[in-house]
């Protein structure tokens, strides 16, 4: 009994960490992907309650995550709000059927480039929009627009007293989120992002600064429940694609979030299945309800764990006070300057950047870090869903051609017969090679092409290899002899 209550205890501390860490988060992702700052909150709440209490990881938090912040401000930029429930539903139930299907682990199949590359986009894009919102300037709506509009925005911030002064305010919250990490423990205990948060806000208002507030429409009135009619949409291809997206960048960064809170705790392993499948429960509750979508959250995981939570009560009592706080005082969000929150995402999207490993994962993965670049620059470039795919493709075109290793050794000695051996896989992406060998081999001596030592043969260069033998029988003077022939 005595640990029972040490262990709720513990738990309860745990959840109060969590909380303060999720709240400014949950305002700040729902403000910067267009949507009622309330919405965020549902996310959270959802996150925390009904996730919380599924089965699958044991320590992991959910919420809305700014990995997906672009995504969201796309699709309620090209399909409206009315939309986003219904995406949000929809990529939920695909979730609950992944994860039905047992497909939970074959997400940690991704290559850790792409969804590294992913992030990097996502950070960077997450950086140039909230670096306008920031100067309470609004931020074009292309990731090359925003960077491309960088030096009109400074001209911007130095040519406004508002500019100027919202400017400050985020930029005040990153310093303060940068030495919070040098403060004392005891001072640590508020989260950083929370003590910048509330700074922020005090000096805004003793100074009476003439910056944006977060709008407040209360929680009852930020749901956003989708119609019958608005599930027409899905008849789109561009909201299936989106919901396609959603489930994979969801999907994926939750359970590469589940693997790293494993490495952070000695409680139960994470059933990847059964975590899909929570993670899509709560998606399809958030999309019925029309909040944000929810993924894991390494940051709040983390808080979890290091705050001393040893059941998934903690996960739960956070999701508890976060409803508490939502419907007792929502006026509060109402004070709080938009580039303050702004100023907590640009240091979240910095340290999506994978600055500190990129220079090692060039010398010993060059190709994995050039997909990782590519990833990132084509989500910057075009958009997240094609960004990924073109990760993914590159990925998949990367381990073909690696996996197709063939090693050609001639034996050319005396004036004896021709010997070649063949060892590794013969694909079609290493023919024009092996052809060039064989074409250049004498026609006047006999060939002895030994194909024993081949691990796979594809059927372009089976076709390959006896269209060759062919014509140099009928070309040459002595004949090719085949080992293995079955093989082809």
């Amino acid at each position: 009994m005595h640990l029972s209550a040490l262990t709720l205890r513990r738990d309860v501390a745990a959840s109060l960490v969590v909380f303060l860490v999720a709240l400014p988060l949950c305002v700040g992702v729902a403000v910067a992907s267009g949507v009622p700052a309330e919405a965020g909150l549902i996310t959270g709440i959802v996150g925390g309650i009904v996730t919380g209490l599924l089965p699958g990881s044991h320590l992991q938090v959910s919420g809305p995550a700014a990995g997906l912040t672009v995504l969201v401000y796309e699709a309620v930029e090209a399909y409206g709000l009315a939309a986003l429930g219904v995406i949000v539903l929809a990529a939920g139930l695909l979730q609950l059927l992944l994860g039905a299907l047992g497909c939970g682990r074959w997400f940690r199949a991704i290559s850790v480039s792409v969804v590294e590359g992913m992030l990097a986009g996502i950070g960077l894009v997450i950086i140039a929009g909230q670096l306008y919102s920031m100067a309470d300037v609004s931020a074009p709506k292309s990731g090359i627009d925003k960077i491309a509009g960088m030096p009109g925005l400074v001209a911007d911030i130095v040519g406004s007293t508002q500019a100027l002064s919202a400017f400050a305010i985020g930029a005040g919250v990153i310093v303060v989120m940068l030495l919070w990490q040098r403060m004392p423990a005891k001072v640590r205990v508020v989260p950083g992002a929370l003590a910048a948060v509330l700074l922020a806000t005090a000096a805004t208002a003793l100074a009476d600064l003439p910056v944006a507030k977060v709008e407040v429409r209360g929680l009852l009135q930020s749901l956003n429940l989708p119609g019958a009619g608005d599930f027409g949409q899905l008849a789109q291809f561009g909201v299936v694609g989106t919901v396609l997206a959603f489930t994979l960048i969801a999907s994926a960064e939750s359970l590469f979030s589940a693997a790293a809170v494993d490495r952070l705790h000695d409680g139960p392993r994470t059933d990847y299945d059964k975590e899909l499948m929570a993670q899509g429960a709560g998606n399809a509750l958030c999309g019925a309800l029309g909040a944000l979508p929810m993924t894991a959250v390494i940051v709040r995981s983390s808080a979890n764990v290091q705050a001393g939570a040893k059941t998934r009560a903690s996960r739960v009592l956070h999701g508890v006070w976060l409803l508490l706080f939502a419907a007792l005082l929502p006026s509060v969000l109402g004070v709080i300057p938009i580039a303050a929150l702004a100023g907590v995402l640009v240091h979240a999207g910095w340290k999506l950047l994978p600055l500190g490993h990129l220079p090692a994962m060039w010398r010993e993965h060059r190709g994995e870090a050039v997909i990782l670049v590519i990833t990132a620059v084509a989500i910057v470039a075009v958009n997240m869903f094609e960004g990924v795919l073109i990760g993914l493709a590159l990925s998949v075109v990367k381990t073909a051609w690696e996996t197709s290793h063939i090693h050609l050794s001639v034996a050319n000695a005396g004036t004896g017969p021709i010997r070649v051996a063949l060892t590794g896989n013969a694909t079609f992406l290493r023919l024009p090679k092996m052809l060039d060998t064989l074409e250049a081999l004498p026609k006047d001596r006999p060939i002895e092409l030994d194909l024993s030592g081949l691990r796979h043969l594809d059927h372009a260069c089976s076709t390959a290899l006896t269209t060759w033998a062919e014509r140099h029988n009928d070309q040459g003077t002595e004949p090719v002899r085949i080992s293995a022939a079955a093989a082809i």
